[in-house]
């Protein structure tokens, strides 16, 4: 055993790492808009738009995943496929105001988008203050 073997990691190691229980819920049918403005009116919603084709979107999906730390209770989170689901992105955009933006991170209380980011912006550790 050497003196660096100690800090080597393993692949067991490095896979127990990145298994990460983030409560997503698919947002894939226009219907569920009308739910979220009205889950947001007790509890925050988050809305993920992802681009399953773009690189950048990717890697901006992975570290969020990484650092997101509430619960569902908290904070109900969305995920979004925009690739898949255009007609409930373009939607997203129209009820809550905000320009399309891929990746794009929504936050949603009372029935209004009170937060938005995108692209490297994006950062878990914001949705807390609306929690």
């Amino acid at each position: 055993m050497g003196l660096f073997s100690k800090f080597k990691k393993t692949a067991s190691d490095v896979a127990k790492e990145e298994i990460i229980e983030v409560p997503w819920h698919v947002l894939s049918q226009m219907e569920q808009l009308e739910e979220i403005v009205e889950q947001s009116k007790s509890t925050p919603v988050a809305i993920f738009k992802h681009s399953t084709t773009c690189g950048i979107s990717k890697m901006v999906y992975r570290n969020f995943e990484r650092s997101y730390s509430l619960n569902d209770s908290q904070m109900k989170l969305y995920y979004l496929d925009l690739k898949a689901y255009r007609e409930v992105s373009n939607e997203v955009g129209y009820k809550f105001q905000v320009i399309h933006q891929s990746p794009q991170l929504i936050v949603v209380k009372n029935g209004t988008a009170v937060f938005n980011e995108s692209h490297h912006s994006i950062q878990a550790a914001d949705l807390e203050r609306f929690v």
